[in-house]
């Protein structure tokens, strides 16, 4: 009795037009996040911004979810865009749309069972053909999912917008693209100089950098956006570092848009000036203290206090070499450079006759 029953559940729950037949294989209007009173244009709306967003070309770090989601889209919007492929998709779900006939006894699918109410068969199209259809032949290039000639987006010549301001710090560069029969060239990256004191680089920062930038939306249309950037700069960076973001220019159909490069640059410091991994400090004494010996307070570029005693007779061009209070080096964890103070002697410009004969006579002269 409790077999029959079952039966007869699955039977009549098969047979309904609901949503929930849907459960039972792939749901397409989630997929592409519409109701069941879809329409038209709402529909290909819904699909060019999902397609768009994941396309795998554009996916680069997440290529084999992107396929597969890409795939899943393009067949969701082949099934629903037709009228009679969504008609047997509504009443039979996925397994119905594909050639699955209803349940038979047992709960069973039987693939093509002739005389069935859904002897149909969905066979759905590449992907990128579809996507073709709306964009031009796929605007990501011979991409990833195995297509021919297709075209790429490429940043739009002139400003970038800047950063919280109207300043343009971004500048589009299209030299040596041109008409080209294999399809559309990347650009060079388009770099901005980040100016960092040398506090960022001794203790690592973050910082935040807005850009505005034109984006294709879900109807193919430019339309600005603005987006912000995090660049965790690590401790021990150098002058000429460089960040990238891929792909982050400018968006044009039929090109591919730039990367966007930041590129460290050091602001110059009053007490420190840098040379590699070690920092360096000019230190004026007295030609007493040059003879008798002093000490060097400083402060380090973390905050903390230092003090260096000389007891060396420091004499013009000396240097003093401190081991490990330099710069972090990056690549090896926990070691920094050396500090080096370098002396300059100031010579009294007179002396009293007291004085030198004091002097000869300390000094043997």
């Amino acid at each position: 009795m409790v077999e029959r029953s079952q039966q007869r559940f699955k039977v009549s729950f098969y047979s309904k037009r609901s949503a929930l037949l849907i459960c039972m294989g792939v749901d397409y209007y989630s997929i592409l996040k519409v109701n069941r009173n879809v329409t038209d244009e709402d529909l290909k709306k819904s699909y060019r911004r999902l397609a768009m967003k994941w396309h795998p070309d554009k996916n680069r770090n997440s290529k084999k979810e992107a396929e597969a989601k890409f795939k899943q889209i393009s067949e969701a919007y082949e099934a629903l865009s037709d009228p009679q492929k969504k008609a047997v998709y509504d009443q039979y779900g996925e397994e119905g749309l594909k050639g699955m006939s209803p349940p038979v006894s047992g709960g069973r699918f039987s693939n093509g069972n002739p005389g069935g109410p859904c002897n149909f068969h969905f066979n759905p199209r590449n992907a990128e053909d579809i996507f073709a259809e709306f964009f031009g032949n796929s605007p990501f290039g011979f991409g990833s999912m195995g297509r021919a000639k297709s075209v790429r987006f490429q940043p739009e010549s002139g400003p970038f917008g800047g950063f919280g301001g109207p300043e343009n710090v971004f500048r589009s560069y299209t030299e040596g693209m041109g008409p080209s029969g294999g399809g559309a060239r990347k650009p060079p990256p388009v770099e901005s100089m980040l100016l960092c004191t040398l506090e960022d680089l001794y203790r690592g920062s973050t910082r935040k950098m807005k850009i505005s930038r034109n984006i294709i939306d879900a109807n193919g249309k430019l339309v600005p956006e603005k987006e912000i950037l995090t660049i965790n700069v690590k401790p021990g960076w150098k002058k000429g570092t460089k960040i990238t973001f891929p792909d982050k220019g400018n968006e044009q159909l039929n090109q591919l848009p730039a990367d966007l490069v930041f590129v460290i640059d050091e602001k110059p410091h009053e007490g420190y000036k840098r040379d590699g991994n070690d920092l360096i400090v000019n230190h004026k004494v007295s030609l007493v203290e040059a003879l008798a010996g002093t000490a060097v307070n400083l402060t380090t570029l973390d905050g903390r206090s230092l003090t260096i005693q000389v007891t060396d007779i420091v004499s013009p061009g000396y240097e003093l070499v401190i081991a490990k209070e330099g710069m972090p080096i990056t690549k090896e964890l926990g070691k920094k450079g050396n500090l080096r103070i370098k002396f300059e002697v100031k010579f009294p410009a007179r002396l009293t006759a007291d004085q030198r004969a004091g002097i000869k006579r300390i000094l043997g002269g």
